[in-house]
Order: structure tokens, then sequence, then C-alpha cells
């Protein structure tokens, strides 16, 4: 049995470490995971005007995450916090009241930063966010990317072999996290109000 993973990209930056390390994170999966990226750049500003009538891209977002069977979230850390692109769009799937795309969705949190403490803090506030969201996320391992271009090629190839086998490591409990979960709260189809 495959899986399809949603995945997001936190920056919206087309020169993103985060979307090299999503690159890399793909490479090195187990071969039963498929992966889309759900786009968040187009979407307007949150709102509950909106939640009578959903606009075609937040739409799209809700439908993209019915479509997974998990999402992961591969984002930097803005200001000690999550990106305000990504905060949007999850409240945009989480909306409106009672059809929140996340709930028990399965999913997991990793990030790269220059930075020597990688995204911890950003992904300790997307974690709060997504427990409150319902989200059934896999505490271990943690993942905190210290990035360097001399390690990540930008086709997501990692040339720092204890990186590499960390990385796969992560992947494949994330697999694991993945069939855990879904055996016990299989995904139902969602309406994309």
């Amino acid at each position: 049995m495959s899986y399809k993973v949603g995945y997001f990209v936190g920056s919206l930056s087309s020169t993103s470490i985060n979307r090299i390390l999503a690159k890399a994170l793909m490479r090195l999966a187990p071969d039963d995971l498929e992966f889309s990226e759900i786009p968040i750049r187009d979407l307007p500003l949150y709102s509950q005007d909106y939640d009578d009538r959903y606009p075609p891209e937040a739409r799209a977002l809700k439908d993209a995450i019915a479509g997974a069977d998990a999402v992961l979230f591969v984002t930097p850390e803005y200001n000690r916090s999550i990106p305000g692109g990504l905060k949007n769009a999850i409240d945009w799937a989480s909306r409106p009241w009672g059809q929140n795309s996340f709930d028990h969705i399965p999913a997991a949190v990793i990030g790269a930063s220059v930075g020597s403490i990688g995204t911890a803090v950003a992904q300790q506030s997307l974690r709060g966010v997504l427990s409150f969201c319902n989200a059934r996320q896999m505490t271990a391992p943690e993942a905190y990317i210290h990035f360097s271009h001399d390690d990540f090629a930008d086709d997501g190839t990692v040339s720092d072999s204890g990186t590499e086998e960390f990385l796969r490591s992560f992947m494949a409990e994330f697999r694991d996290h993945v069939q855990r979960v879904l055996t016990v709260l299989p995904r139902q189809e969602a309406s994309s109000s």
C-alpha cells in the first residue's frame, strides 16, 4: 500500500532552503510515500467573513488536504515563530468551524535554518497550533536541521552521510507513524466547503 503525503513548505521564497530540504526528504523517503506540494502562496489573508463562501484558492487547499493521507510541514523560523503564510494556510484549512481539514490527520514537522538551533522555536509554535487542530503528530524524532550549502545541493542531494542517514531515518519513522495512525483512524472523505 502507498500513502499520499501532502507537504507544506513554510517559506514563500523561490530560493528557500526549506524547499531544498523538502526535495531531500522526498529523495530519501520510503518508496511507498507519494508526495505532492500543497501550495500556499496565493491564499488571501483569512477572515471569518469568507466562512460562508470560500474563495477558490482556499477550496483548493482544503481539497488537497482531503486528498492526502498525511501531511508534512517543512518550515523555517521567522521571528521565533511560524511564517505568516504558513499560519494563514493553517487558519484557512482549519475553518469554518466544524470543518477542520487537519482533524486526525497524521502529521510531521521538520525545518532547516542556517542558525545553530535550527527551527526549534518555530516547530514548538507549529506543534501547538497543530495540537489545537487535532492533527496526529509524530513526536519523535525531532528534526532541527542546520543547513549548509556544502551539505545540500539545490536538487535535494545530501552530501553529508550523517545528515543523509538521519533524514532517511526520519522519513522511515514518518512512514511508520502514518501507517499506525491510519490503522486506528482511517481517513474519510472530507468536504471542502
